[in-house]
């Protein structure tokens, strides 16, 4: 009898893959579970140094996974990331606090949910090599930087960079 394992390893195509995509469903549960017990004037609540509402920032989170992801198969493909700037990233997460600050908590954690778990089947379908490609990326002075760095650096960290930042705010 084969074990799990084994088995998981003839479909997965890399072990690296699916290590960070378990540390982004891990992310991903904690910001879950830590929003979920926010109570309604913490939800609205505004961070002291990101005026964006906590609700709006656990909205990001969810709505950045696909791009996140999208940023990192165009360097799994050997393909440069071009084009996009801090600046860019700044003006992309204002224009969403404005879109979505009365987003609600349940909306928000389905996204979370749904987005997530897209995201990781994304991540564990990667395979070594394509972890390994370097390519040059844009946000980072065109840098030529691995698919696993841009997937550890954003979506793979995203969530629990916000959590911490969340938590810090409210003193937990």
């Amino acid at each position: 009898m084969t074990s799990v394992v084994s088995r998981i390893s003839r479909f997965n195509p890399s072990t690296r893959a699916d290590a960070l995509a378990d540390v982004l469903e891990q992310g991903a549960r904690a910001l879950a579970s830590f929003a979920s017990g926010l109570s309604s004037s913490e939800w609205r609540m505004r961070g002291p140094r990101d005026e964006r509402r906590f609700g709006v920032v656990v909205h990001h989170v969810a709505t950045m996974y696909p791009l996140e992801i999208r940023l990192a198969q165009t360097l799994a493909g050997g393909d440069p990331v071009t084009g996009v700037t801090w600046d860019d990233v700044h003006v992309m997460n204002a224009a969403h606090a404005k879109e979505f600050d009365a987003v609600t908590k349940e909306e928000t954690l389905e996204l979370l949910e749904k987005n997530s778990a897209a995201a990781a089947a994304a991540i564990r379908a990667l395979s070594d090599e394509e972890l390994s490609r370097f390519a040059p990326i844009s946000m980072y002075s065109d840098a030529p930087l691995t698919c696993q760095f841009m997937l550890e650096d954003h979506a793979v960290r995203h969530s629990w960079h916000h959590l911490d930042s969340i938590r810090r705010a409210l003193k937990r």
